[in-house]
């Protein structure tokens, strides 16, 4: 009898615990009461802000639902592109959000667990529809933005009990991050130059216009405030370490340059083209240029070499890219730079997120911060 009652004891326990995290996570006010907080975010992009969504598709390569990956995460392998936190779980936690953003395709993904944001970026995807074909099955991003009109969106207004009117006030509570750009250039032009037939510069301008229109789609439907996180430096990827004869590969690095630069035109012509909105540049090109050519100002020890074994594009059946399965890793994973052939580790991610919420710098974050916009 005692037996039971414990047992039942343990049980109730288990019970509030539960409901306690649940209301924690669905809490929508600040911890002052107010609700004028950020209240969740909206993530569009590729694998450096993918948390889970390539896990649901069948025919994608482009995977981390494995070990190394998560190998410091709580939760172990849960499609992150590094070891442990990514970007977006980071400034998740910096704006005092409840939850780890939820993957869209996680077929959990809907009711209240909606309230506070959901993550639609796909790894290996990109701006481009055809971006990502190397990789099988993608979720590219006009599709993304599909999914959060057509299935997120009504889903959020209805959890928040509002109408089309309300539906701007209630958006100006979200951020909508944009992290893409990269693999346009990697997985798409640089692969297919001989098809294209166009300059760099010319394919850029292309690319940034497609961007500038998809999110123009997400104003009209109630953004107002956006972060866009530039692409890294490509050209230093551990993936074309075989191909890296001194230093980068310096036609890489400067489409990423061009690309980035097309990005900070995009958030000056928005104050005529989105004349509500707000938008800020993450430079990530320059806050991981900076690690890389001093890494030990910063406690790395090696900015060229991956942290997980890769099988590498000059062997058969090598991207480069991925983590092995099952595979050697570092032991210390805080001195590496990167973690697989194209992903940083988890300190670099956070190196990245600290300084998009509080750099000062224009060379960091343009024309403010995050913790900025979240104030406006």
């Amino acid at each position: 009898m005692a037996k039971k009652a414990g047992k039942g004891f343990i049980l109730v326990c288990l019970q509030l615990l539960l409901c306690f995290s649940q209301l924690n996570c669905i809490r929508a006010k600040g911890e002052d009461g107010s609700d004028d907080e950020i209240k969740g975010m909206f993530v569009f992009g590729s694998s450096l802000v993918d948390n889970g969504n390539n896990n649901y598709l069948e025919n994608s390569t482009a995977k981390a639902d494995f070990l190394p990956y998560g190998i410091d995460f709580p939760k172990g392998p849960s499609g992150r592109f590094t070891n442990g936190k990514n970007v977006i779980d980071l400034l998740g936690e910096m704006l005092k959000l409840p939850c780890l953003i939820p993957p869209f395709s996680d077929p959990s993904t809907k009711g209240s667990k909606v309230v506070h944001g959901v993550n639609f970026a796909s790894g290996a995807s990109g701006i481009l529809d055809d971006t990502g074909f190397l990789a099988g099955q993608v979720i590219s991003l006009n599709q993304q933005i599909r999914n959060f009109e057509t299935v997120t969106l009504p889903e959020v207004k209805k959890q928040l009990g509002v109408n089309r009117r309300e539906n701007r006030k209630a958006m100006k509570k979200y951020m909508f991050i944009m992290g893409t750009g990269g693999n346009d250039y990697l997985f798409n032009y640089f692969v297919r130059k001989g098809e294209y037939n166009v300059s760099l510069e010319t394919f850029t301008v292309n690319l940034t216009t497609s961007l500038s229109h998809q999110l123009k789609k997400l104003y009209r439907l109630g953004a107002r405030k956006f972060v866009l996180m530039s692409v890294y430096p490509l050209g230093c990827s551990p993936m074309l370490n075989a191909l890296r004869k001194d230093g980068c590969i310096e036609v890489m690095n400067q489409a990423a340059i061009l690309f980035n630069d097309g990005l900070k035109s995009i958030i000056d012509a928005a104050k005529s083209d989105m004349p509500t909105s707000n938008l800020v540049l993450v430079n990530s090109y320059n806050i991981v240029t900076d690690i890389i050519q001093n890494p030990s100002s910063k406690g790395f020890k090696d900015a060229n070499n991956p942290c997980c074994e890769v099988v590498p594009l000059t062997q058969l059946a090598g991207n480069g890219v991925s983590c092995k399965k099952g595979g050697r890793i570092c032991m210390d994973r805080s001195a590496h730079v990167f973690f697989d052939g194209l992903h940083p580790t988890e300190k670099v991610n956070v190196e990245i997120a600290a300084k998009a919420f509080t750099s000062d710098l224009k060379t960091e974050v343009y024309p403010i911060n995050v913790n900025q916009l979240a104030q406006l």
